[in-house]
């Protein structure tokens, strides 16, 4: 394990801990926006990996997880709208 690992690991471990409230939350971001963000950080799992980063490439398959959630929900909230 590399200090790099460690670094980007911790980082990409608080963007995670960061969407929690989203994920949670009635207001979702643009379907788009969730969408390419998700398949971007797909496309880094792989690459982290390959270059033995594991702790990155593990903690960014929770994080892309979470982007597709949101982008999964805002799909549901827009087939079934919250009533208020």
């Amino acid at each position: 394990m590399s200090w790099q690992d460690l670094v980007i690991s911790g980082g990409s471990f608080i963007i995670t801990l960061s969407l929690i409230p989203t994920v949670l939350a009635k207001e979702k971001p643009a379907p788009a926006t969730s969408l390419i963000t998700a398949a971007i950080l797909s496309i880094f799992v792989v690459t982290f990996a390959s270059l033995s980063l594991w702790f990155t490439a593990i903690v960014n398959v929770f994080t892309a997880t979470l982007w597709f959630t949101l982008f999964f929900q805002r799909l549901l909230r827009k087939r079934h709208p919250v009533v208020k």
